[in-house]
């Protein structure tokens, strides 16, 4: 069957029209402002810590401490990190401890990945099941990362809160309760959250949950809060290490953000879902139950069953690239890279809220908790996070199907030349 030069040419045309109009839904990308790095390096960390971390008995995750370690009670390490989680860390270390680790008579094991110290190991060699150990002060470079955080927390509080979002208090019962599918932000004062003896908060499966806490102290022994429970759209499951609502999607995707806090308390019988980001905060875990998720703070005292679990933040927060605010003109926090003034002398010796004193010669130079500084020189590190890559703009799978199309007709037209030929022939 012969084909006419005009309708070899209208299917060509045809084609190409086509091609341009369909191919680019195909190469269509996600929409931007959403990711689920927001914290870098220190987002692979269960305990992320600037100064002290005086601990025990265990952190089911990894732990990094950018002043000195007190593990004198007995502390083990990363027992639930997956082989993929420990591949991740930066010199896959699960223990980074930029100061001294004062273990006493006990152990500190590391049941997976590698330890780094860049201080003294007193008493007791760091026990390694699978992993290295070495000496290196460097291998985070921490005061970098938690001017990054506390850029990123004062930015985080200053998103608005999510339209139809509820924020109740009945009695001593606080409810929070949001139907965004993507993400929901409340705004809570921390004198209202201290009132609460239970607190509930009801977001769909696999929605992010933000619940920015104002105010510079929280303790949750002021109403003795007994417990949270957590919906998603269902009944409301008391959440514990076994039981989580939605099987553990909403605790997962759930952040405590305490942008001004200088002081955190846990103090409670109750496990405390999501992750808490209060990163000019000593965070108090008391000694009765954990903290269901990861903890990025000034420091940290804890014993008991006061343990960090891991279970890892995975919501999707926006994007503030370089750590600004999404309202113009304003510019929260640190500029990323810089390094808050010390408040203490290296030589003075650091108290822990349990009463033990740790060494004066720390590499760290902090002070009491709650009042950590960085060290006095700049720790090149690793530091890792920037802003994130440009939105697509859904050309780039235009540009290959033009000249394609270009090449067809081309061809196109070398077949119609033919034809003619042939048939003067």
């Amino acid at each position: 069957m012969r084909i006419s030069t005009t309708a070899a040419l209208a299917a060509i045309g045809g084609a190409l029209v086509l091609g341009l109009t369909v191919a680019p839904a195909a190469q269509a990308t996600p929409p931007t402002g959403c990711t689920t790095d927001a914290f870098g390096i220190a987002g692979k960390y269960g305990e992320f810590v600037l100064g002290d971390d005086v601990h025990s008995p265990d952190a089911e995750g990894a732990v990094a401490i950018g002043g000195n370690a007190d593990f004198r009670g007995g502390f083990s390490v990363a027992n639930e990190l997956s082989a993929a989680e420990v591949d991740a860390l930066p010199g896959r270390a699960s223990l980074v401890v930029r100061g001294d680790l004062l273990n006493g008579g006990s152990a500190t094991v590391v049941m997976k990945g590698n330890a780094v110290v860049g201080g003294k190991v007193t008493d007791r060699a760091v026990e390694l099941h699978n992993g290295t150990f070495s000496q290196k002060p460097d291998l985070i470079d921490f005061d970098a990362e938690f001017a990054k955080l506390r850029s990123y927390s004062a930015a985080l509080a200053e998103e608005p809160t999510t339209s139809g979002a509820q924020v109740r208090l009945d009695g001593n019962r606080l409810t929070l309760e949001g139907g965004d599918s993507g993400r929901n932000v409340f705004s809570v004062p921390a004198d209202q959250l201290e009132k609460a003896k239970e607190v509930f908060i009801k977001v769909p499966a696999g929605a992010t949950t933000i619940v920015n806490v104002t105010g510079q102290d929280y303790d949750m022994a002021t109403a003795g809060t007994t417990g949270f429970f957590l919906s998603a759209g269902q009944d409301f499951v008391l959440d514990d290490k076994l039981q989580s609502a939605s099987e553990g999607k909403v605790r997962a995707k759930l952040l405590w953000n305490f942008p001004d806090a200088t002081a955190v308390t846990k103090n409670s019988q109750a496990a405390w879902p999501g992750s808490v980001l209060a990163p000019k905060a000593h965070l108090e875990l008391g000694t009765a139950a954990p903290v269901n998720g990861s903890v990025w703070v000034a420091s940290l005292h804890g014993s008991g069953g006061a343990e960090t679990h891991h279970f890892p933040f995975t919501g999707c927060l926006p994007e503030i690239p370089g750590g600004k605010t999404p309202t113009p003109g304003k510019t929260p926090g640190e500029t990323p890279g810089t390094t808050p003034p010390a408040t203490g002398t290296p030589s003075t010796p650091v108290t822990s809220p349990s009463g033990n004193a740790t060494p004066s010669d720390s590499p760290s130079g902090s002070t009491t908790p709650g009042t950590p500084s960085p060290s006095g020189s700049s720790v090149p590190g690793t530091a890792g996070g920037g802003d994130g890559d440009l939105a697509s703009t859904g050309s780039n799978g235009t540009i290959p199907i033009v000249i394609g199309g270009a090449a067809v007709l081309a061809a196109g037209a070398g077949l119609v030349v033919m034809a003619r030929r042939r048939k003067q022939a």
